[in-house]
């Protein structure tokens, strides 16, 4: 069976985008006048004056979104009941998302909740969701998760131990606005977590065995432009900005299944509450045997960018949270059955995972 295949509507890409947002949510507005804008911000710009500079008007609603933490399905569930609350029956003409994944994700799912009955966790999985969600437009402040092209919102379920999106086409962002401006003043170290997402989930999965002809094109493209940006000498110019914002837009559409670096990162994101990009590192980190080329590569960019990778961080742990480490990673059958095939666990035992958050 071949998969019907959605991409984002539209997209704007430029320095000083952000001027024209108003012009974007202009005809959505005209066409429900009484009806709000959410706006989804990342709290980092509670205090940058980034408010001043959006379309925010007197009916609308304002959410910053906590990213301290990577969301969480109650988090969502709560976050959704005091959207619910401020609408009060009455149906957004458009939610807006300023941020990086956590930020879009959050306005995904509960953009999917707006429209559909229960909660978070019900959704969990592909295919679940049944109603549209809301208009939706990203205008990403960082590179490197893809969200704001993929068609999933990912969520932690603190209660089951795993971490899995809301897959589906619901999901996606109609509007995305591509601002490199946004990206200027991303701490360095955050800025390679962040992007190498993008070239780390292409290469798993161009790498794995469920494949198509054009998600391998996209990933293709998005990882040399991924080596562009950090085998330069300078990742955060002006123009490797842009070129990791495209390529983050691309990785986004090449965002099939992933492979072995994703389950392990999970698996940190959950125990640890590492944030996905760092966390990816990480996995990555002891995976030579798996990624042997792109552990080679990945210790060059590393270096080449002068990225800090502290070794230990699960030096001190108990024998529960290793156990609760290895069951947050193997939960995930598909990307790692994607990469090593249906016998995985013969391969990723519990000696050999717990072996290797060991070595991080």
């Amino acid at each position: 069976m071949y998969r019907n295949a959605k991409n984002v509507s539209y997209y704007m890409v430029g320095k000083g985008a952000l001027g024209q947002l108003g012009d974007i949510l202009r005809p959505l507005r005209a066409a429900q006048p009484q009806d709000p804008a959410i706006f989804f911000i990342d709290h980092y710009f509670n205090s940058t004056g980034l408010l001043s500079r959006l379309p925010v008007e007197g009916r609308d609603m304002v959410v910053y979104v906590d990213v301290s933490n990577e969301p969480t399905t109650a988090g969502v569930d709560e976050c959704t009941a005091d959207v619910k609350g401020f609408l009060n029956g009455r149906t957004p003409c458009a939610l807006l998302a300023f941020g990086g994944g956590s930020t879009m994700d959050t306005c995904k799912c509960v953009g999917n909740l707006l429209n559909n009955p229960g909660k978070a966790e019900d959704y969990q999985g592909w295919e679940l969701v049944k109603n549209p969600a809301p208009y939706k437009i990203a205008v990403p402040t960082l590179s490197g998760t893809g969200s704001e092209t993929s068609r999933t919102g990912i969520v932690c379920n603190e209660a089951k131990n795993i971490k899995l999106g809301m897959n589906s086409d619901f999901s996606m962002f109609d509007q995305v606005l591509l601002d490199p401006d946004l990206t200027a003043s991303v701490p360095r170290n955050q800025y390679f977590y962040t992007g190498i997402d993008t070239w780390m989930h292409c290469f798993e999965s161009i790498s794995g065995s469920y494949r198509n002809v054009v998600v391998d094109a996209l990933a293709a493209k998005a990882m040399d432009l991924c080596k562009t940006v950090f085998l330069s000498e300078d990742m955060m110019g002006d123009k490797n900005r842009e070129i990791m914002m495209i390529a983050s837009f691309i990785g986004g559409m090449a965002a099939g299944f992933v492979g072995t670096v994703h389950p392990l990162s999970a698996g940190l994101s959950m125990v640890l509450h590492m944030p996905h990009g760092i966390a990816n590192c990480y996995s990555l980190s002891v995976q030579e045997d798996i990624y042997p080329d792109e552990y080679r590569d990945f210790m060059n960019m590393i270096e080449r960018q002068g990225i800090d990778l502290p070794r230990g961080i699960c030096a001190d742990l108990s024998e529960a949270q290793y156990t609760a480490l290895y069951e947050a990673s193997i939960v995930h059958e598909k990307p790692l059955t994607n990469r090593l095939g249906p016998n995985y666990r013969d391969i990723l035992t519990k000696e050999n995972v717990i072996g290797r958050f060991r070595r991080m």
